[in-house]
This record gives structure tokens, C-alpha cells and sequence, in this order.
């Protein structure tokens, strides 16, 4: 296992963050529909008093808005907090200086001179891989970001990115990826195995499944919106997982089945994001932290969750 580089040291430092995906998005999340502006400024203040302090978030969720409503809600606060933001490669963005650009606007509703770390947000089939790591050192070289990362990159085209900032004494900090108890695909395809070997954080989206592993929702009452749809297959099967996940949960004291699930993240050695639409989701998500599974809980939870992903 490498050593984490001095400049990416804090990341690993980090157990848990706050994804801020929630925050404007109305497509996927339904902003203003139950919860607003109110609601998630709650959710950051509860998550700094919790100690959760790293926030993620990215120029596309909520077209902007997310990054400035942190922005806003940073102006309140005199506490210190982590920002990491994410580029993303739209079909009209050519050149590296199209991630300058890009970021100077995240800097711009955000209200600050730089971040913390700054990601690309996929992979592009027209943008070489060459081309965002030398646009991502540029913005590194130029202080508007303290470290660079990537997302949704494999395990190939992350080492493509590891290896083309190494040719500039830039290491590459971080691959956020989607990984939880419902998708394991970068610890069967050894993405986490490898971010491991090379001193890269793996920083886990979407830990809970978008609520699915909270138990609150059944084939007879699924998520609203479009995650409806997308768990339509698996909502079918979770039942064994969601009932040895209570289980659990009730042996550490009440833990509830989200605080099971990052919990599990945490132990595999990624840092989850949970998202937070207000107060209690935030503090919900903070009490995963000081306690760890079991070793025979966790081959418990690995296996059960490997028999519904088979």
C-alpha cells in the first residue's frame, strides 16, 4: 500500500463527508418539493456541528445551484470546511484551459479563491484523458485548487490519469466512484484494490443507494421520481439484506440501517458521501462514525449482499 503524498494526506484523514447532490437538483431529487433552501442550510450547520466537514459537490447539480448555496451558507460560518467540486466534460469544452475556465465559475458561486479538491466528473470519449490531467495541473499550478481527482474513472483510465499528472510531481488524489452494500463494482473489478496500492482515495457516492438501504422503501412503496424506475430489479430482493442490516444495528445500540451501511463503507476503506436533505438526515449520517462492524457482521453483510447482486 503507497503512502498518501503530503499534499492529498488530509483526504485520507477523512472518514466520512457530505454530498451536497441533493442540494437544487429537481430531477432526480425533487428540490422544492418537501425541502428547500431552509432545509439544507439545517443539513450543512448540523453536519459541521457533527464534525462532518469535507463537502462535495459539483458545477451540474442543480445547474449551479448546489455550489452556491454553499456558497452562502459558507459566508455564516467561520468554521473551517473542505470543498471539493467536480468538472464536468461537455461535448463543447475543448483544451485544458476549458478546466480553468470551468472552475474559476465554480470559484465564482462558491464566494471562494480556491478549493480543496477539484474532480473531473466522467470520463470522456472526446476529451483524451491527457488533455483533462494537463488542464487539471494547470488549475493545481495555478492555486485555484489545493488537489485534483477524478470520478466514475476504472480502473484503466485511472491509472492513465495517476501516470500523466505523475509527469508533472502532481499526485492524483482521489476517484469518486458509486460503491455501496447494493453496488460493488469497484471491489470485484479491484478499482478499490488498486486505489489502495497507489495512495489514491476512493471516495464513495450514492453509499446508501439513494435511500434504498434506509428499509423506508418496499416494492409497495418505492422511491419517488426516477429512483423508482432505476430500482425496480433490486427492490424485489433487498428484504434479507435490510432485516440483517436492523439486526445488526440493534447489537451496536440502535444503529440504524443507514448508519449500518456507511459503517460498512467506511470499514472497506472508501469515504462515503451520504447526502443530507435537512437536520436529521445530517445527524443521522454522523452517528456511522465511532463504532466499527464486526468482523463476523461485515462477512455477514458481504455475503448477504453478494447473494442479491449474483
Amino acid at each position: 500500500m503507497a503512502e498518501p503524498s503530503s499534499e492529498t494526506r488530509f483526504l485520507h484523514a477523512i472518514e466520512m463527508g457530505l454530498g451536497a447532490w441533493q442540494w437544487g437538483d429537481r430531477m432526480v431529487w425533487q428540490y422544492g418539493d418537501g425541502y428547500g433552501d431552509a432545509e439544507v442550510h439545517q443539513a450543512f450547520l448540523a453536519s459541521l456541528n457533527e464534525g462532518i466537514r469535507f463537502i462535495d459537490t459539483a458545477e451540474i447539480y442543480g445547474n449551479g445551484r448546489s455550489e452556491r448555496l454553499l456558497g452562502q451558507f459558507l459566508k455564516g460560518t467561520d468554521q473551517p470546511v473542505l470543498i471539493a467540486t467536480k468538472f464536468l466534460p461537455f461535448p463543447w469544452r475543448f483544451g485544458k484551459n476549458s478546466l480553468v475556465r470551468a472552475l474559476k465559475g465554480s470559484l465564482g458561486r462558491l464566494g471562494v479563491e480556491s478549493v480543496d479538491l477539484y474532480q473531473i466528473h466522467w470520463p470522456s470519449p472526446l476529451m483524451s484523458t491527457d488533455t483533462m490531467m494537463e488542464g487539471l495541473v494547470e488549475c493545481a499550478k495555478s492555486g485555484l485548487t489545493r488537489t485534483v481527482g477524478v470520478s466514475n474513472f476504472g480502473q484503466t483510465q485511472m491509472l492513465a490519469a495517476y501516470s500523466s499528472l505523475a509527469q508533472h510531481n502532481i499526485p492524483l488524489a482521489s476517484n469518486q466512484v458509486h460503491y455501496s452494500l447494493l453496488n460493488r463494482t469497484v471491489e470485484k473489478n479491484g478499482t478499490l484494490a488498486r486505489c489502495k496500492e497507489l495512495g489514491v482515495r476512493m471516495i464513495a457516492y450514492s453509499p446508501i443507494e439513494k435511500g434504498l438501504l434506509s428499509g423506508k422503501y418496499n416494492v409497495n412503496s418505492p422511491p419517488p421520481g426516477s429512483r423508482s424506475r432505476n430500482y425496480a430489479n433490486l427492490l424485489p430482493k433487498i428484504g434479507p439484506l435490510l432485516k440483517l442490516m436492523t439486526e445488526i444495528g440493534q447489537d451496536h445500540g440502535g444503529k440504524s440501517n443507514v448508519q449500518v451501511a456507511l459503517n460498512w463503507v467506511i470499514c472497506k476503506g472508501a469515504l462515503p458521501i451520504p447526502g443530507a436533505k435537512n437536520a436529521n438526515q445530517a445527524q443521522e449520517n454522523a452517528g456511522a462514525l465511532g463504532w466499527k462492524l464486526t468482523d463476523q457482521e461485515f462477512a455477514r453483510l458481504d455475503e448477504t449482499s453478494n447473494m442479491i447482486l449474483e
